[in-house]
């Protein structure tokens, strides 16, 4: 019976790391394609519309956070964008959280 309920338990937790995992990730992708319109001189107003009009890999309820992640980024200097990979640093962020 132990046994049982700690398999259970384990299961429990890889299934919330997976969907931790794809969470962190569709929210990089969102990083990145807003850091790349940035460095592709978008306007800040029409982030949105630009990101959106490329390949989107996140599912729609996501495009909420567009809004919200463009307003920091957009207060980065580009030189410093240039060399850094936001994607990479949120999805390490987010998943040590």
């Amino acid at each position: 019976m132990a046994l049982a309920g700690a398999l259970t338990m384990s299961a429990g937790s890889v299934a919330a790391d997976t969907a931790k995992e794809e969470d962190c990730g569709h929210q990089a992708a969102i990083v990145s394609a807003i850091q790349k319109a940035r460095m592709d001189r978008v306007k800040e107003r029409k982030v949105q519309e630009a990101v959106l009009a490329g390949e989107v890999t996140w599912p729609e309820r996501y495009n909420a956070a567009i809004p919200l992640f463009t307003g920091e980024i957009y207060k980065l200097k580009k030189r410093d964008l240039r060399k850094t990979d936001l994607g990479a640093q949120w999805k390490a962020a987010c998943l040590a959280n």
